[in-house]
């Protein structure tokens, strides 16, 4: 788990194109469709994306009721439950699209390589992600949902591992929804906070360490169980 906290960090260090308030405003009044396809390539294959950071921005957005993510005739707590549908559905769909690349392809794209991208497709996430699903079963779909780069790998190893597809779709599911309906209303309710509004970078960092916080406490009591286990063996 290494390098988790690390590159959850990645989309914050790319250039500004991967920036969540920059997507948005780019992409006029295609926002909302433009962030729910970044949403499915983030859950099905491509973890170097700023999925939590969208959905909050998209939820802080709405409140502000911009030109970009507006419909007609609707207020802004209606275009919110639009936007949670829309974004959940690209996040399910994302992670039915990353299970089927696992089962086809799966063993080619984390096999061992060099560069950036076997860093990011590194063989010992397999293993890891297995360590994951042993312990926590079905479960881990929905937990490892709120973690940058662990969402997608989870997926991905799902369908290595030939996992039971009704399980999968029901648990990756509930995962989905609590996850992007939840990010994105936070995001609704919290961007009209002052406080948050003029320092949404520093926000957007902390929604990063948040998200990766379980992953860290879970590797820390590892070692700790580790230690504890070779020093009773001693």
């Amino acid at each position: 788990m290494d390098l988790l906290p690390q590159l959850a960090l990645v989309p914050l260090l790319l250039p500004d194109w991967l920036d969540p308030a920059f997507i948005i405003h780019n992409l006029g009044n295609w926002a909302l469709w433009g962030v729910a396809f970044i949403i499915f390539i983030e859950c099905a294959i491509f973890p170097v994306l700023p999925g939590d950071s969208l959905l909050f921005t998209v939820g802080m957005f709405i409140a502000m009721n911009p030109p970009s993510i507006t419909f007609p005739g609707m207020a802004p707590w209606q275009v919110l439950i639009l936007s949670c549908v829309i974004l959940t559905v690209a996040a399910v769909a994302g992670n039915v699209a990353g299970y089927w690349l696992g089962h086809l392809i799966g063993p080619a794209l984390f096999k061992p390589r060099e560069g950036f991208w076997g860093k990011v497709f590194a063989p010992k996430y397999v293993d890891q992600t297995h360590e994951l699903l042993g312990r926590y079963g079905n479960r881990a779909l929905v937990l490892a949902r709120f973690v940058p780069f662990v969402r997608t790998f989870v997926t991905l190893i799902a369908g290595i591992g030939r996992m039971d597809f009704r399980a999968f779709i029901t648990w990756t599911a509930i995962g989905g929804v609590l996850w992007a309906v939840g990010v994105t209303v936070l995001g609704y309710f919290l961007g009209n906070v002052p406080l948050i509004a003029n320092n949404i970078d520093l926000v957007l960092v902390l929604i990063v360490l948040v998200s990766v916080l379980p992953m860290v406490v879970e590797a820390v009591l590892a070692r700790r169980r580790s230690a504890a286990a070779r020093a009773s063996e001693s």
